[in-house]
């Protein structure tokens, strides 16, 4: 594992995605993430499945070593406090207010470590008319626009993964790494503070730049059909993407091996103007086409032409595609309560070294003993 922040310790009090994944982000680069949870139920993402080790809570905790405290025992915030002194970085993702409650607040923390990074992530900000309206993706998608370019509106459903919450998580962990570059000059440390309402309106940047410089209102098919991108059904049932892009060699590409020569004589797809304008027109031809051919044919074909196209992969298949094993993308480690931990590696390579060792994740209080036990024999 390559360690780049080998040497700092990061103190996360996140719970459910966007803390625990910022946490996560540091841990995968080497950091020494210690996560705090409430004693007895721990971080609320454990026990979506029922137990204390979810799927859910495991795919934003690895690299990670947990310890339980109530920060408003005396007790407990003795150790806490003394933790806060060894740390570099301090994450919670809590409602304005709530850090105050338990002890956590910015200001009491970088008191006792002036050295402290402080990062706290909210749905709306620590103030004005929302600020205190609860947030989870769905709802941060939603307020920042990027739900309406996400919506088919002929099947209006709510798809895919937590963007919302992971994007927050990486914003996070980009301005943890600026204040941590900075206090190498400075010596000092910084309050980090962003909003999943901030992280995903410059998420969605591409729709509000088309909207204020261009006046144009960007929908759900708005970006497929400029970037001419598209899903198709093969007739062995499964799905092929293409993504066509500008250049015309892949469409010269593209209806040789569909053999269409034609096809691009056709006015309504002659160039790429026309390609957009009649999008769903040409999207019915190909549905058509690859209907005829399984998808390991049209794979093939595509590829012997240069055609930028992917097997449409679902979370089974996707790992042990060829080109996925040659890149070492899945690894895995032993965890001594719970067995044989797979994931995904960090996608960074330093110096030509893939990162390929991973910590599982920890059990609520694993590292109780571990940590609070060395900090009381601190001098």
């Amino acid at each position: 594992m390559v360690s780049v922040l080998q040497g700092i310790r990061v103190v996360d009090q996140g719970t459910f995605i966007t803390g625990p994944a910022a946490g996560m982000l540091l841990g995968d680069l080497g950091a020494d993430v210690i996560k705090i949870e409430q004693p007895g139920i721990g971080d609320p993402l454990r026990s979506f499945k029922g137990g204390l080790y979810s799927p859910h809570f495991q795919a934003c905790n690895r690299n990670k070593r947990s310890i339980t405290l109530n920060t408003k025992t005396p007790e407990d915030l003795e150790e806490f406090d003394e933790l806060i002194r060894t740390a570099d970085v301090y994450i919670q993702n809590f409602r304005p207010g709530a850090a105050e409650r338990l002890n956590a607040g910015a200001e009491r923390l970088q008191k006792i470590n002036p050295r402290l990074i402080y990062c706290s992530i909210s749905g709306f900000g620590p103030t004005g008319p929302a600020a205190l309206r609860p947030a989870y993706d769905g709802v941060a998608q939603a307020a920042s626009g990027l739900l309406s370019t996400l919506i088919n509106p002929e099947n209006p459903r709510v798809v895919g993964p937590a963007l919302a919450d992971s994007m927050t998580a990486f914003y996070a962990t980009y301005g943890i790494l600026g204040a941590l570059y900075e206090r190498e000059r400075t010596g000092k440390g910084r309050k980090v503070e962003l909003s999943m309402l901030e992280a995903m309106t410059h998420f969605n940047l591409d729709a509000f730049t088309h909207f204020y410089q261009a006046g144009e209102i960007v929908g759900p098919y708005t970006r497929p059909s400029v970037s001419q991108t598209y899903v198709l059904e093969c007739a062995d049932g499964k799905w092929i993407a293409l993504h066509m892009s500008s250049p015309e060699k892949f469409w010269i590409g593209l209806a040789d091996a569909i053999e269409r020569p034609a096809l691009l004589q056709d006015p309504r797809f002659s160039n790429r103007d026309s390609r957009i304008a009649n999008q769903v027109m040409l999207a019915g031809i190909l549905s058509e086409r690859f209907k005829t051919l399984d998808r390991a044919q049209w794979c093939r074909r595509l590829e012997e032409r240069d055609v930028p196209h992917a097997p449409m992969y679902d979370a089974s298949e996707a790992l042990e595609d060829p080109q996925a094993k040659h890149m070492e993308l899945l690894i895995s480690a032993r965890h001594q309560t719970m067995g044989e931990f797979k994931t995904v590696r960090c996608p960074i390579s330093y110096d030509g070294e893939r990162s390929k060792q991973v910590r599982p994740p920890p059990l609520l209080g694993e590292h109780n003993e571990e940590i609070l036990g060395r900090l009381q024999t601190l001098p």
